[in-house]
């Protein structure tokens, strides 16, 4: 059974096959990759191999990244959720929150909402005592809805000659 629940204005539920399009237009555009190693896809079979890798994900961790649709019009609008991860310079597994929007969705709040949803999803449905997260030091807008969900940045790192923030939370902090 698929998994899924709402915020006020998006419905967020696992990835389907049938997302491939939506998944195609918000990873083959380059502004979309502009922190994550400008590496856009080219052609929809790769944004198909990537629900793949989602669906075993979901099989062997029970979470993943998941479809953010947009509740009045049924769009599909980027992705989030939570991963299990391993730190990118330490190996350590952390349990990650990450989005991802079309440009067109961009600045209109989405991040935050789904970036608390998942938050309160992993503390209070999973039970998770912290969740991480990384970005690119420039990436203002990623720092900026990390921090308003209230995740502290604690330190700084190199990733691939780029600095990169670590941001954490702990489940008695969200849940005050």
């Amino acid at each position: 059974m698929e998994k899924s629940f709402e915020t006020e204005r998006l419905l967020l539920r696992e990835m389907r096959t049938t997302d491939d399009a939506g998944m195609f237009e918000l990873d083959s555009n380059p502004k979309v990759h502009r922190f994550l190693g400008n590496n856009p896809v080219k052609n929809i079979e790769e944004s198909r191999a990537y629900i793949a890798i989602l669906h075993q994900q979901y099989k062997e961790t029970g979470i993943g990244r998941w479809a953010v649709i947009l509740k009045s019009t049924g769009a599909f609008i980027g992705w989030a959720g939570l991963k299990l991860e391993k730190h990118p310079v330490d190996g350590q597994p952390y349990y990650d929150i990450g989005y991802r929007f079309i440009e067109a969705y961009w600045g209109k709040g989405y991040g935050s909402e789904v970036a608390t949803a998942f938050l309160d999803y992993g503390f209070n449905v999973l039970k998770l005592p912290v969740i991480n997260a990384y970005a690119d030091a420039d990436n203002a807008g990623s720092r900026k809805i990390l921090e308003k969900s209230g995740l502290r940045l604690l330190h700084s790192f190199e990733l691939d000659g780029l600095s990169a923030v670590w941001y954490e939370i702990k489940a008695t902090d969200f849940l005050r």
